[in-house]
């Protein structure tokens, strides 16, 4: 898997490249210091994930995933040394996955990284099969959409899916929206739980708390209560 390290510090690169190395030997990482060589990256390697630093020269990290967004398939988590709700926002709406704060600590991102590990063992048609669902999770993404964009029957696609991943194409959709509705609890306090239903592509608040519930054993009230106690 290709990762690509988007920092204009040196020794944050060469920290990152240490800690991924030590824990997945097996990545490939390519290492930008700023937007334009990023972008030349891009233009000629299979980027899967990218890690941008919010604060480059020239144009900014949110700015370059707005770019990102438009050429790549790539997983885009942001660096920053703000631990500011504004700078999530921004970050979440333009598609990006995750955010992790500076100086990068060697648990948060293994923690973001094993999300990926599994992606390895899986074939290249469900490896692009996952990584649509993680970017179109927000919307109403069926079997058939996904056949269509990686050009293989459907029926054929949810059985490899099965045999792959361990379980069906709608289990694997609504277990990644609650992943993600879970974060956004935490993440956006002031977002109302309909907001966050609506968001991370449930058809309806009644059904996303159910779902909420029957994965955790809280309310998404009650949950974001718990974890940010307010």
């Amino acid at each position: 898997m290709n990762i690509l390290l988007v920092d204009d510090e040196p020794l944050e690169l060469e920290q990152m490249e240490y800690l991924i190395n030590k824990n997945f030997p097996m990545w490939d990482i390519y290492k930008a210091q700023d937007a334009s060589q990023a972008m030349k990256i891009v233009s000629h390697s299979d980027i899967f994930l990218a890690f941008l630093d919010i604060q480059l020269p020239g144009k900014t990290g949110l700015e370059l995933a707005k770019e990102l967004k438009a050429v790549s398939d790539a997983d885009i988590v942001m660096v920053t040394a703000y631990q500011s709700f504004e700078y999530a926002h921004t970050a979440l709406r333009l598609g990006v996955v995750d955010y992790i704060t500076k100086p990068v600590i060697e648990e948060d991102l293994v923690k973001v990284l094993n999300n990926y590990s599994q992606l390895t063992h899986y074939s290249h048609q469900i490896q692009q099969s996952i990584k649509l669902i993680h970017q179109n999770y927000e919307e109403k993404i069926t079997l058939h959409f996904l056949a269509t964009k990686i050009h293989i029957n459907p029926a054929y696609l949810s059985r490899k899916f099965q045999e792959e991943v361990g379980v069906g194409f709608s289990e694997y959709v609504n277990n990644y929206r609650l992943m993600m509705a879970k974060k956004m609890l935490i993440d956006r306090p002031e977002a109302s739980i309909g907001e966050v239903s609506e968001k991370c592509g449930f058809n309806s608040q009644h059904y996303f708390s159910q779902m909420f519930r029957k994965e955790t054993g809280l309310s998404p009230r009650d949950f974001r209560l718990k974890e940010t106690g307010h």
